[in-house]
């Protein structure tokens, strides 16, 4: 079992804020380590399920290019933790794992799965797995073609909603939306062309408001907009880069996101959005390799799990926030 320790209390992190914040902006109550098993724990994501918590994240030697396994860890409290699961794949490097509750009650763990050439790409397929319990997972099964990933699920009136980033580097990368009823047949419904012709759709995270409208967090600098059928998106290029994009609409309709924020230096930030807007206003303890945050909403607080390396190794933290 893994006990936290504290950050705030125990090692003294300063919380840094932007100037423009007021006493009405977001709080950072507590900021824990609850996993460093592996050498490097990575790109994480976080769920509510039967009244326990879920984290999920990639454990592997580095970074980049090493066949990793993704872990499934849980709490009762979000103090003490425990291994649910281990899923992994001969030959295979399964990165970015992102959970969602099904409407039938199970869990879903949506995931990309690379196979290198020695050291070098060579291709990559996205990979789903499912679970009643959260401790035993069906095999994971590949998804689309070649060269997909599927990379955020997001699910709507029985529907499971993602995007795929297809292709490899930074430009050119399109996005295609897609959605299933089942995470296992998935049905193309359009592609994201973005404004100026540009190529550099990535990491997507969606979320349907109240009135049905569609919007996309998207890296490196976009927010999209659409409604049904979702065929036709409106896009805001944003003023700042950001990696490992979520977001969340809280009960009182605020849109909040958190994301990898470049610069000097790279941290992980929450920031205040809209449908055209993004502004980082609070900097979580972090730094050098980190980001991809987790965020559910619960008992009132927004409680936050992302990785970062700013104490040596890469390493998950969960965070407790009060929100305005």
């Amino acid at each position: 079992m893994f006990r936290p320790l504290t950050l705030l209390a125990v090692i003294g992190f300063s919380l840094t804020v932007s100037p423009e914040l007021t006493a009405a902006d977001p709080q950072l109550l507590s900021v824990k380590k609850i996993w460093d098993a592996g050498k490097h724990n990575a790109f994480t994501d976080l769920a509510r399920h039967h009244n326990c918590w879920w984290v999920t994240f990639r454990e592997a030697e580095k970074h980049g290019k090493s066949n990793g396994k993704v872990r499934v860890i849980v709490s009762a409290d979000g103090e003490n933790w425990d291994s649910a699961a281990l899923i992994s794949q001969r030959g295979v490097d399964l990165r970015d794992p992102k959970l969602s509750v099904m409407p039938d009650g199970r869990l879903m763990l949506i995931m990309g799965g690379s196979i290198y050439d020695t050291s070098k790409y060579g291709t990559r397929s996205p990979r789903v797995s499912f679970s009643k319990d959260g401790r035993q997972w069906t095999e994971p099964a590949k998804l689309l073609a070649e060269d997909h990933w599927l990379w955020r699920v997001t699910w709507h009136k029985g529907q499971a909603w993602s995007v795929s980033k297809l292709g490899e580097g930074s430009d050119p990368r399109r996005g295609m939306l897609y959605r299933s009823s089942d995470g296992l047949d998935w049905e193309w419904i359009t592609e994201f062309r973005l404004p100026n012709n540009t190529w550099n759709a990535s990491e997507t995270t969606l979320r349907f408001m109240p009135d049905g409208e569609l919007i996309a967090l998207t890296r490196p600098h976009w927010i999209g907009t659409s409604r049904p059928p979702y065929k036709e998106w409106s896009w805001t290029k944003i003023g700042e880069n950001v990696g490992g994009p979520n977001f969340i609409r809280l009960p009182n309709g605020q849109l909040w996101a958190a994301a990898r924020q470049y610069g000097k230096k790279r941290v992980t930030v929450l920031a205040r959005m809209a449908r055209d807007a993004y502004q980082p206003v609070l900097t979580l303890p972090s730094g050098g390799d980190n980001s991809y945050p987790g965020m559910v909403w619960h008992d009132g607080l927004l409680w936050m799990s992302y990785y970062s390396s700013h104490e040596g190794k890469a390493s998950i933290y969960l965070a407790q926030i009060k929100m305005p």
